[in-house]
């Protein structure tokens, strides 16, 4: 007699999952399996960038779908070309490698790196990132990352990743030396709580790596393609690097990341790199409707004034509460919460139908789709505050 396992159990246990099952999403919202309704300012940790199944995603997919899936990446297809000539029309790269996740366009930033040395400064490969950086999961990836929960985990690690202190140029200057080709660092610390790099840091660590020589890698998994108010977070510090990656929002909902390089720092030989669905035209088609949307000026305009909208409201709620400060640009923001009540936090928003994020206990992240509505943000903010209310957190006399 054969019995039948719950469906929970043939999931590998990765992480504490809540027992609901999402079955729809439209928007700014999500419905489970009960047909409860959820307010979702997580959108997949930013990957959502319009939203849950977007119209413009929808179509994209449907006609690629229906003209091309893969030809194998041994040969061009058209899709991959267009995302990639527009990617390099508005940014500061030349070239693009596509890849199926983030970590996986981290992995090919190192490679880059390393090869780079190894051709320009005689086998060079240490590459410099921060203490409390978060850069994947693969292990390159992992022990690029500072992140402290990751240090006893899958030894040995990669070696050639010493930590510097963001905002701290003194740190990473006394940790070049003769093994040094690269400085890597993510414009805000997204897992790490949403700790901003200062525009001023971005433009010393700039002309600091040209003085030595060194490449600058920018990861912009989180905050790349319109999720500051610019189509990429180095903008906003005036700044040139050499090699970006994105992932997260460029695929809208689906698996997509890209490496970007300029042409000097592109130095792959045919067999360096590589992948099976590399530049997969289903996803770039994707990708392709997702840039073009948010590329437009009005998009990002709307993006800074909601970003400012979503800054104003959680200010007015912090003091209400006698919470902290806001950290964070645009549509990617924390609330400090000054002690560690941001899983409770979650779990009663949850199950008051908010869907919010706490990268770590003192703090609450918000990453809601770009084309959020006020009424959207000022629903979220109604929600987070009845949860905290009914937490008994101090309310202060406004």
């Amino acid at each position: 007699m054969t019995t039948t396992k719950p469906a929970f159990d043939s999931l590998m246990e990765i992480t504490a999952r809540p027992p609901i099952v999402f079955v729809k999403g439209q928007g700014s919202y999500l419905w489970d399996h009960t047909g409860k309704r959820y307010l979702d300012f997580i959108q997949g940790w930013a990957v959502n960038t319009l939203g849950h199944s977007p119209k413009v995603l929808v179509d994209a997919l449907t006609r690629q779908a229906a003209r091309l899936v893969t030809p194998s990446p041994a040969f061009y297809n058209d899709a991959s070309l267009d995302l990639a000539q527009l990617l390099t029309e508005i940014s500061v790269f030349d070239q693009v490698f596509f890849a199926n996740s983030g970590a996986e366009g981290i992995e090919g930033a190192i490679k880059l790196a390393r090869k780079y040395g190894a051709v320009n400064k005689g086998g060079a490969y240490e590459i410099i990132t921060f203490d409390h950086g978060f850069h994947g999961r693969t292990l390159a990836a992992m022990s690029a990352s500072g992140k402290a929960a990751f240090e006893p985990l899958f030894e040995p690690k990669v070696k050639g990743f010493p930590k510097a202190v963001l905002n701290d140029l003194a740190s990473v200057e006394k940790l070049i030396g003769p093994n040094t080709i690269a400085v890597m660092l993510e414009p805000i610390q997204g897992e790490g709580g949403v700790w901003p790099a200062t525009n001023k840091f971005l433009q010393d660590l700039r002309l600091l790596t040209l003085e030595h020589g060194l490449l600058l890698i920018v990861d912009e998994i989180q905050t790349g393609i319109g999720r500051l108010g610019t189509m990429f977070a180095y903008e906003q510090a005036g700044i040139s690097p050499d090699i970006m990656v994105l992932g997260k929002g460029i695929g809208g909902g689906v698996p997509l990341a890209a490496l970007l390089a300029t042409d000097a720092a592109s130095c792959f030989e045919h067999g360096d790199q590589g992948g099976t669905f590399n530049g997969s035209p289903l996803m770039c088609a994707a990708g392709l409707a997702i840039v073009q949307e948010v590329a437009e000026p009005a998009f990002l305009q709307n993006v800074t004034r909601s970003g400012q909208l979503l800054a104003s409201e959680l200010q007015k709620l912090s003091a209400r509460h006698g919470l902290g400060g806001i950290r964070g640009t645009g549509l990617l923001q924390a609330l400090d919460l000054k002690r560690p009540i941001g899983p409770a936090i979650v779990n009663d928003a949850r199950d008051a139908g908010l869907l919010l994020n706490s990268p770590r206990p003192d703090s609450l992240r918000f990453m809601p789709a770009l084309n959020v509505t006020a009424a959207e943000i000022g629903e979220m903010i109604e929600g987070l505050d009845g949860v905290l209310s009914r937490m008994g957190v101090a309310r202060c006399v406004a």
